[in-house]
């Protein structure tokens, strides 16, 4: 039985009499399946046929001398349960026919009606299609499940924990700031420092595969991010992968936090150099594509229609189907111990998701893999991406008057100490009725250009406070900060149009560079400030 080169479905028959097996083949051919077949008639050649062949259907004898189609089956049970099993046998009782499809068995086909052959094949390809998409949903329905509950915890957690290092973080800086370059102390202050850092981005990754994050989305021209961070990537993999880029010109726009998609480019790219110890082949591609009703038939959370295709291929060790189906569970890891978090793919989906896009992953053991990331397509033009770079200490400064709500008070306090020493006024309030308070009361003449206030706090968010400040005082700019939150300032995830947003924990400059832009974006022009300001 020679194998047709276009072959598209492969047949395993289970057969110890070869015209038998022919019979059903021809049978095949006049149904119009065009098949690829192979004939066992044991169980050891069975197993090895599972594995080197890797049938789409078997079709086996009810009685085959020491073999026989109820061993099969429970073989494919414990094997390859997603294939389906056809009986084919010259003869078969009612009693028995019954106990074989309870047993699993998709259909019976009586040797003597081969005629059957064709309508039978049909319906268990079709029975195993359906089943295997009530399986994708099913595992996409515990993930999803499982990153809803453990994002409960780390919402709640986040919070509180991020106006923790927000303290630590602020107080560190201010101390760094003001010990001199060769102090002993310098080091163990900036070593609290870094364990800050790394605490603050272990949340931020609990928060992104939770979607729970704040996204900041802008139009965003995905080949002009990949070009904008490939030396970063070039020494992110090494000198032994080969690395190459392959962007389709007059690529469409994606609506997507650029920092965020940034974080899913390298985390693709990284997760891709460790599959390759021993170096590799390593490509990042970009394409138009149109995906139709038949795909999104396969991958039932899709909806038809134009996105942007982001692929990471690399040459790696591959990963076996067990590891594919549990490569986006948070805290899952292939890695050695203390080797890896299991949160780096976690990451990249809830990012993707939260996106509004899609995340897939292909791949074999020994074969390496391709993590194909289909993001909405837009027709607006890309935003500038916006760098802050390294400000200038004068440009970070301002002599405004900044009204500063947040009832934790060690962030409020270093908060206050930062934008003091940086030339601001500051008045301070440890909730939205102290806030008012002040406002209508001791400050009622006195000109205030900044609302800065936490999201979350008792008795009345930071939402509802900056809209009752802006209704008694119209020309009021107000930037909101928060650890996380599932205010109205958040629309699924993203931040609405106009507002703006600093998440904790932040560093002193990037809170002094997010000030002066809400400032100036309202004022058209800078102030004239003093030369000194906390780097």
């Amino acid at each position: 039985m020679a194998a047709t080169p276009d072959a598209s479905l492969r047949v395993l028959i289970v057969e110890d009499r070869l015209e038998d097996a022919e019979l059903a083949v021809r049978e095949l051919a006049r149904a119009e399946l065009e098949c690829d077949t192979t004939r066992v008639d044991t169980a050891a050649a069975f197993r090895r046929a599972l594995k080197d062949f890797s049938p789409m259907l078997v079709l086996a004898d009810y009685t085959v001398p020491g073999f026989g189609g109820m061993a099969a089956l429970q073989i494919l049970r414990d094997e390859a349960p997603d294939v389906p099993l056809i009986i084919v046998t010259g003869s078969l009782d009612e009693e028995t026919a019954v106990a074989c499809i309870k047993s699993g068995a998709a259909d019976y086909v009586l040797k003597s009606n081969l005629i059957r052959l064709g309508p039978a094949v049909r319906g268990a390809l079709a029975l195993a299609e359906s089943r295997g998409r009530a399986r994708s949903l099913e595992a996409q329905l515990l993930l999803s499940q499982k990153m809803e509950a453990i994002g409960r915890l780390a919402g709640g957690v986040a919070h509180d924990f991020n106006n923790i290092l927000t303290a630590i973080g602020g107080y560190s800086d201010l101390l760094l700031a003001d010990l001199p370059e060769g102090d002993p102390r310098r080091r163990d202050v900036e070593e609290i420092h870094e364990a800050t850092e790394r605490a603050a981005g272990l949340t931020q990754q609990l928060l992104a595969f939770s979607r729970r994050q704040v996204l900041q989305p802008k139009v965003v021209d995905l080949n002009a991010l990949v070009t904008d961070i490939e030396k970063l990537l070039r020494r992110l993999i090494g000198e032994d992968i080969l690395f190459a880029t392959v962007l389709q010109p007059r690529l469409g726009n994606v609506r997507a936090d650029p920092g965020k998609l940034e974080q899913v480019i390298v985390n693709l790219a990284v997760n891709a150099r460790d599959a390759m110890p021993d170096g590799g082949r390593l490509t990042i591609e970009t394409r138009n594509v149109q995906l139709d009703e038949s795909y999104a038939v396969d991958h039932p959370s899709v909806q038809p229609g134009r996105y942007v295709l982001l692929a990471v291929t690399d040459s790696g060790v591959g990963m076996s189907e067990e590891t594919k189906a549990r490569i986006f569970e948070p805290f899952f890891t292939t890695k050695a111990r203390g080797k890896g978090t299991g949160l780096g793919l976690a990451t990249v989906y809830g990012i993707v998701n939260q996106t509004g896009g899609h995340i897939w992953a292909y791949s074999e053991a020994g074969k390496g893999t391709v993590m194909r990331v289909y993001l909405p397509r837009v027709d607006e033009p890309a935003d500038p991406v916006e760098r802050p770079g390294d400000a200038a200490p004068e440009a970070l400064r301002g002599t405004e008057t900044i009204l500063l709500v947040e009832d934790e008070a060690p962030v409020r306090a270093v908060t206050t100490k930062l934008l003091i020493r940086n030339g601001y006024t500051v008045f301070e309030a440890a909730d939205g009725a102290a806030a008012l308070a002040l406002v209508d009361g001791d400050k009622k003449g006195v000109r205030v250009d900044l609302l800065l206030t936490d999201v979350i706090m008792p008795g009345m968010s930071g939402r509802e406070l900056a809209d009752q400040l802006k209704a008694r005082r119209p020309g009021l700019r107000v930037l909101f900060m928060s650890g996380y939150t599932d205010d109205a300032v958040i629309r699924h995830g993203m931040l609405e149009p106009g507002l703006a947003y600093i998440e904790k924990p932040f560093r002193p400059p990037a809170l002094l560079r997010k000030v002066r832009e809400v400032l100036q974006t309202a004022s058209g022009s800078r102030e004239e400030t003093p030369k000194k300001a906390i780097k």
